[in-house]
């Protein structure tokens, strides 16, 4: 019964990151989630961010993923270097 709940819940769980945005790095170490642009912003047309004017353009980024926060998930320590002493 459980094995069958899993690939469920792993198809919500990506459809829901796909309709807010984000994406989804994990490894046995981290969740990393991390905003992206959005297509169907105004502002940038899904690139994330638009060119100042002046005699020095920059990019700025949008707000429509700039100003959402990366998520992270601590799952497992990291392994210890081996020039490093351990804690």
């Amino acid at each position: 019964m459980a094995a069958a709940a899993v690939p469920l819940a792993l198809a919500a769980a990506a459809a829901v990151l796909k309709a807010g945005h984000w994406r989804l790095y994990a490894d046995r170490h981290r969740i990393h989630l991390t905003p992206y642009p959005r297509r169907s912003c105004p502002d940038c047309r899904g690139a994330g961010g638009r060119w100042a004017d002046g005699p020095f353009p920059e990019m700025e980024a949008c707000g429509c993923w700039s100003e959402r926060r990366e998520l992270r998930i601590r799952l497992l320590p990291l392994p210890a270097r081996p020039d490093e002493p351990p804690l």
